[in-house]
């Protein structure tokens, strides 16, 4: 995987991709630099040669294909999707993005199976419950032949039982926690992205390199934030068994009291933190740690913060040097990640977020998986997604046997204010088949089925 190795140079120099439809000598030539995060133009770095009339005849092609979809129903494959899209805006609006990139690419591409993907969005309203009663809703009235989505773990937790229960195939994109695959797991329920385990286990051998003795912990307290602190102190502990945990805060998610949660962290001396906030309550949290000092002098590992959602409304208070896992959008050097970029930024005139990557990596493996099925029925979908290999932008990516997690992986890396920008650097791709625990470990976590 030395390809994704990126040292502290973050520019990114992508040459010679081939736009769509062109051949010999007509290629693309693109620069990718620092400008695309103050949101100019294409002119500005892309040397390509489209011009606004094939753009525009394009997209309207597009758009006449799917204004025209319901009158072919019966050629549709309905693909049912559930978010928290109002209470969790920063990711799930270029998650959403991602989905609707792929499921253009798709159709335009003649479908699968010979149909047509549509598909159907519904709000959970960051509530387990109403994620049941839209699920339920798209089963019985929409008719959606496969459930997807989730964000939140609890939420992800639950649907999961509901697809347990009804016997309908569910692919959980972003939900984290580790029980949806292990503890509550079930035959009809798949996960893509990297597991909390996994994305903590990526970061544990570097906190151990740091040999501080004495970490305080911040977590949001739901499922996934509890889930990676319980994970944190069981791995760090058998990778330094002298380790001791001095503080430990767990504000509610969303209504985080960041003075007091970091004066709490500050009063315990620590040598080093773990936080697990992400979003609002990382933003607050940053301010007032910057404002009182907390970091200073002390080492800090943070699950998600790399992620341009969140990492980039930091701006100025972007903290340096901070271990976390993330998405370096401006330096990933694959084929496949190139393609994916010069696709969304046509489409969007933006750069792609990790939202943008799960969302369009999850159409693609249900389009890979009901392919491989020959079929939309729940049995055959089960029997199609056990090992199925499919494409995503970090390159091939595969569900496992054991327990129908995907080895997706992660970034790993460290933050860095440049000029009032955050971003990541000296970073490299894990790939997620490697930080997985033992067949053994998880015939253990599992149920049977």
């Amino acid at each position: 995987m030395a390809r994704f190795w990126h040292k502290t140079k973050y520019r990114a120099n992508y040459l010679q991709i081939a736009p769509q439809g062109r051949q010999g000598n007509d290629v693309c030539v693109y620069r990718c630099r620092q400008e695309l995060l103050d949101n100019q133009g294409p002119s500005k770095f892309l040397g390509f040669t489209v011009t606004h009339l094939a753009i525009t005849l394009r997209t309207a092609a597009l758009a006449l294909s799917v204004a025209t979809l319901p009158a072919f129903a019966q050629n549709v494959i309905k693909i049912g999707e559930i978010n928290s899209y109002k209470a969790q805006p920063a990711f799930l609006e270029p998650y959403k993005k991602g989905m609707e990139l792929a499921v253009e690419e798709i159709n335009a591409a003649g479908g699968v199976n010979g149909k047509q993907l549509q598909l159907i969005t519904r709000d959970d309203n960051a509530s387990p419950g109403d994620a049941v009663r839209a699920a339920e809703e798209l089963l019985s009235r929409e008719k959606v032949d496969v459930l997807s989505g989730a964000f939140l773990s609890h939420i992800g937790l639950a649907l999961g039982d509901f697809a347990k229960q009804r016997k309908v195939f569910f692919l959980a994109g972003e939900p984290l926690t580790d029980k949806i695959v292990w503890q509550n797991g079930n035959r009809y329920t798949y996960r893509l992205r990297a597991s909390t385990y996994m994305q903590v286990a990526m970061l544990v051998p570097e906190a151990a390199k740091l040999k501080k003795k004495r970490w305080a912990v911040v977590y949001p307290n739901y499922e996934y934030g509890q889930s990676a602190a319980a994970t944190f102190k069981q791995l760090l502990k058998a990778a330094q068994p002298d380790v001791e945990f001095v503080a430990e805060q767990a504000p509610a998610l969303g209504k985080i009291d960041a003075g007091s949660v970091t004066q709490a962290l500050a009063d315990a001396k620590p040598d080093a933190i773990f936080n697990v906030l992400f979003a609002t309550d990382l933003a607050k949290f940053v301010r007032e740690g910057n404002t009182r000092g907390v970091f200073q002098g002390r080492e800090v590992v943070s699950l998600l913060t790399g992620e341009p959602e969140y990492l980039e409304p930091l701006k100025d208070e972007t903290p340096n040097g901070w271990i976390v896992t993330g998405y370096p959008w401006y330096g990933v050097q694959t084929p496949e990640h190139k393609a994916f970029f010069l696709a969304y930024h046509r489409k969007y005139n933006d750069h792609p977020r990790l939202g943008s990557v799960v969302g369009y990596s999850m159409i693609q493996a249900l389009a890979a998986g009901i392919t491989k099925a020959k079929s939309t029925e729940t049995e055959k979908l089960v029997t199609a997604f056990s090992g199925l290999s499919f494409s995503t932008p970090y390159g091939k990516v595969m569900f496992r046997k054991q327990d129908n997690q995907s080895t997706m992986g992660a970034f790993l890396g460290r933050t860095k204010n440049d000029n009032g920008k955050g971003v990541l650097v000296d970073y490299r791709y894990i790939d997620g088949a490697s930080v997985q625990p033992s067949d053994d470990v998880v015939k253990k976590l599992r149920p049977s089925n």
